[in-house]
């Protein structure tokens, strides 16, 4: 399997919620995963959506963000049928690739709910699981 990792082009963000669907991550179509917002998100910084590819098909996808100080990783998923396989790592790999060329140190994730197989693939890379934070979020509407 030769997996080639790189910048979507905004003709192929559309195919980011069949990734999504297909990997059972929480997907909000008519919020902030609708595709509007992800064009308006590419248009600001096309490097930071990321895919996985084989031959021609997208098989894995994540959207970096920064916020001056920490860069975040988000919404990663890979198709359950290329899981085990180094597609993730090497998305978290051109992510963090990104991040460096940016000067940037701290690179951050969030898992939602119990997802072993996410803290497992963080925790193999180095990254460490911080006790002390929580997470609170006030959503300006349901689908956010």
């Amino acid at each position: 399997m030769t997996v080639v990792v790189r910048g979507l082009r905004e003709d192929e963000l559309d195919k980011m919620a069949d990734i999504w669907v297909r990997a059972d991550l929480p997907y909000r179509p008519t919020g902030r995963d609708s595709l509007e917002n992800l064009r308006k998100q590419w248009m600001a910084q096309p490097r930071f959506f990321i895919g996985a590819f084989e031959d021609e098909a997208l098989i894995g996808v994540a959207i970096a963000t920064d916020d001056g100080r920490k860069s975040w990783i988000n919404r990663l998923a890979v198709v359950p049928e290329e899981r085990g396989k180094g597609v993730a790592k090497a998305i978290v790999a051109e992510c963090e690739r990104i991040f460096t060329e940016m000067g940037r140190v701290v690179f951050c994730i969030m898992i939602e709910g119990e997802n072993d197989a996410s803290e497992h693939l963080f925790e193999g890379l180095g990254y460490k699981h911080e006790n002390d934070i929580r997470y609170y979020a006030k959503r300006l509407g349901q689908d956010l």
